[in-house]
């Protein structure tokens, strides 16, 4: 199972936000490449960034970090926010970003979508941000009346094998995850899911573990790495069954 450390983009720093709430943002790192560079010291392989500017204004506000680090670090990237066009996705994969996700512009544009997957192949990640089974767009600020479960279940036919999503409701706030919607989520789509939200402690990472390969590729944390509540090298070794 993979680990991705995550950083998030405002302003050129390292950020979180609360329920992506923009009004509620705690800074961690005012460089993110140095934020990067000690996730790669601490074993991890690959790195998810979101470019929050570009998620809430709809282009790329940090793209020259996200650019940095997967140059600078060895990282493998993963990275969405403000994705909107075929002319970012090249910058980005011609940087090094190995998987670019896409949120926004999987609900308002199944024309562009169909020319990302043709273009970039695998490369191609579904971020699905729900709150009360429904897809939130747009730096997760407008609700798009699509409900998540349908969208979910569409991506295999788009050509798309990736899937990040995000329970809103728990993101950021510590509270673990529900087993039961990831398993539901997974069976859905008929894909093993990227799991986002409410790590917490040593114990949700393994409760991710024990989701089992057919439902958890891999796992997002962010703000309890950065409050020291989850080690990363603790969490690699978990995801490995070395705990």
């Amino acid at each position: 199972m993979i680990v991705f450390p995550a950083i998030d983009l405002l302003g050129g720093r390292a950020v979180r936000l609360a329920q992506g709430d923009y009004g509620r943002v705690t800074v961690y790192n005012e460089d993110p490449v140095a934020q990067a560079r000690s996730f790669a010291e601490a074993g991890a392989t690959w790195v998810h960034v979101v470019d929050l500017d570009g998620a809430r204004d709809g282009a790329p506000g940090n793209i020259t970090v996200v650019e940095r680090i997967a140059r600078e670090t060895g990282l493998l990237v993963q990275t969405g926010g403000g994705i909107r066009t075929l002319e970012t996705m090249r910058r980005l994969a011609d940087s090094g970003a190995a998987r670019m996700v896409l949120g926004t512009k999987l609900v308002t544009d199944e024309g562009f979508v169909a020319e990302a997957v043709a273009a970039f192949g695998d490369a191609v990640v579904a971020g699905v941000d729900a709150r009360d089974g429904e897809v939130k767009i747009a730096g997760w600020r407008e609700g798009s009346g699509v409900p998540s479960a349908d969208l979910v279940a569409e991506l295999a036919t788009r050509g798309i094998g990736h899937l990040v999503y995000t329970d809103i409701s728990r993101d950021g706030m510590g509270t673990g995850i529900s087993a039961d919607a990831y398993r539901r989520v997974a069976a859905g789509a008929g894909f093993p899911v990227v799991v986002s939200g409410g790590m917490s402690t040593p114990d949700d990472v393994r409760a991710v573990v024990e989701l089992g390969d057919s439902v958890a590729e891999g796992v997002i944390i962010g703000r309890a790495l950065y409050e020291g509540t989850i080690d990363l090298a603790d969490a690699l070794a978990i995801a490995a069954g070395e705990r």
